[in-house]
C-alpha cells in the first residue's frame, strides 16, 4: 500500500507559534494555567499537561498572581482585564490571524457596520472575537441565517479564520439583497485554506484518505467534509491506534491530511502504522 500526506498539513504557523510559546513557559515557570484547550487536540494537550499546564474552564478558577496563557484562539477584552486585576502574568499566544479579526470586528462596529460574523457562535476564537465589538452583531453559520434580518443600511461581513471561503463568497453574495452598503474583510488565514485545498487534490489522487486531528477541532472536521463531498472514501480518526484495518482493505493508495492542530509527532505515527 502506498502513503501520500497533503501539503501543507498539520500545524499551521499560528499554532505552532502557540506551542513553542507555551513550552518555553512551562520550562521556565513550571506551572502556566489556560483557559480552556491551548490547542483542539487531545493528544497535545495531555502532553502539555504533563509538562506543567492546568487547563481551567473560566478565568474565575485562576489564583492570583499566576502565569496565564492565552491559546491562539484569543480571549475578549473583559477577560484580558479581569486577568490583570487579579495580577496574572499573561503569556499571549493569540494567533496573529485571529488578532486581525479582532481588531476588524472593532473597526467595523465603531463604523457603524451592523456585524455580521460567519462562524460558530460555540467556538472560543469567536467568543474572543465578539468581545471587540461595540455594537449589533449576527453570528451566521451560512448564507440562510442572514434571511432571518430585516434590511440594514450597512452591513461588515468577517469569518472566523478557519471557515471554508466558498461559504463567506456565498454569505458576502446573499448580503447584496440586504444591505444599501457592504464591506468585507477576509479574516479566514490562509493556512486553513492551502490545507483544504490540499485534501481537494489528493482527492483525486488516492483510493482513501484518513483525516488525523482532535474530534474537538472545527478545522479538522472541514477537512474532513471536504474529503467526504469529494467522493473519495474518508477515515476521520485522533491517533493511530483508531485505525481500522477493515476500511485500509482493498485500497492501493491512502492519503494522510491533518488539521492545523495536529502535531506532527501524531501524524508520523499513522504513517508508520500504516506501513
Amino acid at each position: 500500500m502506498k502513503v501520500v500526506v497533503a501539503e501543507p498539513t498539520g500545524l499551521c504557523f499560528g499554532v505552532k507559534r502557540a506551542i513553542r510559546t507555551m513550552e518555553e513557559a512551562l520550562e521556565e515557570k513550571g506551572r502556566v494555567f489556560c483557559i480552556g484547550s491551548p490547542i483542539h487536540n487531545p493528544q497535545e494537550v495531555q502532553r502539555l499537561v504533563d509538562k506543567g499546564l492546568v487547563v481551567v474552564e473560566d478565568d474565575d478558577r485562576i489564583p492570583p498572581d499566576e502565569p496565564v496563557f492565552v491559546r491562539a484562539h484569543g480571549i475578549s477584552p473583559d477577560v484580558h482585564r479581569r486577568l490583570q486585576d487579579k495580577g496574572a502574568r499573561i503569556i499571549d499566544g493569540t494567533c496573529p490571524f485571529v488578532r486581525k479579526a479582532q481588531e476588524m470586528a472593532g473597526r467595523l462596529s465603531r463604523e457603524g457596520y451592523y456585524l455580521v460574523v460567519l462562524g460558530d457562535e460555540n467556538h472560543p476564537e469567536i467568543k474572543g472575537i465578539l468581545g471587540y465589538v461595540e455594537g449589533p452583531y449576527l453570528v451566521v453559520s451560512g448564507k440562510k441565517d442572514l434571511r432571518a434580518i430585516d434590511k440594514i443600511d450597512k452591513i461588515g461581513i468577517i469569518s472566523q479564520t478557519t471557515q471554508q471561503e466558498s461559504t463567506l463568497k456565498e454569505l458576502v453574495s446573499e448580503a447584496v439583497g440586504s444591505a444599501r452598503e457592504i464591506k468585507v474583510s477576509n479574516t479566514i488565514c490562509r493556512a486553513t485554506v492551502e490545507r483544504q485545498e490540499a485534501v481537494r487534490r489528493l482527492a483525486d489522487k488516492v483510493d482513501g484518505i484518513v483525516i488525523i486531528g482532535g474530534h474537538n477541532s472545527a478545522n479538522t472536521g472541514k477537512l474532513f467534509r471536504i474529503a467526504q463531498e469529494s467522493g473519495t472514501p474518508a477515515l476521520w480518526v485522533e491517533q493511530a491506534d483508531q485505525l481500522d484495518g477493515r476500511w485500509l482493505s482493498g485500497k492501493g493508495t491512502i492519503g494522510i491530511a491533518a488539521g492545523a492542530s495536529t502535531p506532527d509527532w501524531l501524524i508520523k505515527q499513522l504513517q508508520q502504522a500504516m506501513l
